[in-house]
């Protein structure tokens, strides 16, 4: 098993906890990588230093040291490559990077023998359309997000499924978003917790103003169509997993939403890895 191992080194701890997990990885009989920046960072011998790509490429699992933020980086990064990622948290929740330090012993060991189960997720792939320009593509895995930005006024949006006009929104945006993404901004946004094993596509409205605006579900296989009905003509903002800086759009633009051709393959030890974490660090932490 040939691991290759992403730290955000940004992190207090990361340096430490990389050199930890390299320990037991090793001992565990894992072939180790690092790209060449991190390994010089880390200063640690013994390690092939390689390009980032050439360590993607070449390895059969990677494991990021950080948290969901990292995680949701390195995902865009390899979903042509279909390896498979685990992420050791160091972040506030981790829904996605579900290894806590306590835990990395255990976990790393099993993944350095291969000793786990593949938990493929869908993506999300979003074109907007704007007159006199070139056709934009974005993709996530958690969400993509419509918004105002800045503005103080509240934009207009109205939802095509399949063509077929389906609701009107007048608000400060709206979320769309994979079920991996269920627990992410949507849920924040009055979303529900959906399965991720369920293929769907959540949209929820963010701060609507109407007492009538629920959030829907939509199968993986239907068609979104966003259309904005702004009243000026200052700019959207359109997001892929919170990257940043945001795109900015046209104010008449259209955004269309399919499930993307490629996907996300993470690292589980059980069935209910993904309800572990919700009850360990939603229900018991609010509960606190």
């Amino acid at each position: 098993m040939t691991v290759f191992i992403v730290p955000n080194l940004r992190k207090p701890q990361a340096a430490e906890i990389s050199q930890q997990a390299a320990d037991i990885l090793q001992q565990a009989g894992a072939c180790i990588l690092f790209s060449e920046q991190d390994a010089k960072q880390l200063d640690r011998s013994g390690f092939e230093g390689i390009s980032h790509q050439q360590a993607i490429e070449r390895c059969d699992v990677i494991v990021t040291i950080g948290g969901d933020g990292t995680m949701l980086r390195i995902a865009r990064e390899v979903q042509p490559f279909r390896k498979p990622l685990l992420g050791i948290n160091l972040g506030r929740l981790g829904f996605l990077a579900t290894c806590e330090i306590s835990e990395m012993e255990h976990k790393l060991t099993r993944l350095a023998k291969g000793d786990f189960l593949p938990d493929r997720r869908m993506l999300l792939q979003a074109v907007v359309h704007q007159s006199n320009e070139k056709d934009r593509c974005l993709t996530a895995l958690n969400e993509i997000v419509v918004s105002k930005g800045l503005r103080t006024q509240t934009i207009g949006l109205e939802v095509f499924c399949d063509g077929s006009s389906v609701s009107r929104y007048r608000g400060d945006g709206v979320v769309i978003a994979t079920p991996t993404g269920s627990t992410a901004y949507s849920l924040s946004a009055g979303g529900p917790v959906v399965d991720a094993q369920i293929e769907g596509i959540l949209l929820t409205p963010v701060c609507a103003h109407s007492l009538q605006s629920p959030p829907m579900v939509f199968s993986a296989g239907r068609r979104l169509r966003i259309q904005m009905q702004c009243e000026s003509d200052e700019p959207v903002y359109l997001t892929a997993d919170g990257n940043h800086p945001a795109l900015e759009i046209s104010p008449h633009s259209t955004v269309e939403l399919v499930r993307a051709e490629n996907e996300v393959i993470l690292v589980r030890f059980n069935l209910a890895d993904q309800f572990e974490a919700i009850d360990k660090k939603l229900i018991r932490k609010v509960s606190l």
